[in-house]
């Protein structure tokens, strides 16, 4: 059987509810919520409360600079948009990455030289 993770935003108490019936069925949460899913699709009952999430964090609509940006973007082919993907994908690999420095190493034998030498050779 295939899964898929979500997300939800449900009440505290909702989820503490369902870790304490986890908890008593010997069951994970994703089980818990899942069965409840489940049944709550199969009994075709309309929920007795509703659970919204709140959008008043949220900025209504997209600011001008990005409009401009996406408008930009909807003008490209589907190739086009590939490419940058690409080249966006690459630039944000390379950002993590820091750049090698000088180092003065000293070794006390010629054998820990070439232990060394070894492990530098496997890093990536």
């Amino acid at each position: 059987m295939t899964l898929s993770r979500v997300t939800i935003t449900i009440p505290p108490e909702l989820l503490k509810a369902a870790d304490r019936k986890a908890s008593e069925l010997a069951r994970s949460r994703s089980w818990v919520l899942a069965d409840a899913l489940s049944r709550y699709l199969e009994s075709g009952v309309e929920p007795v409360r509703r659970v919204s999430e709140g959008t008043a964090h949220y900025a209504p609509g997209l600011g001008a600079s990005r409009e401009a940006q996406l408008s930009a973007d909807l003008q490209l082919t589907v190739e086009e948009r590939v490419v940058i993907a690409e080249q966006t994908a690459l630039i944000s690999s390379l950002r993590g990455r820091r750049p090698r420095r000088d180092q003065v190493i000293a070794f006390d034998r010629y054998e820990d030289f070439l232990d060394w030498k070894g492990r530098e050779a496997l890093e990536p």
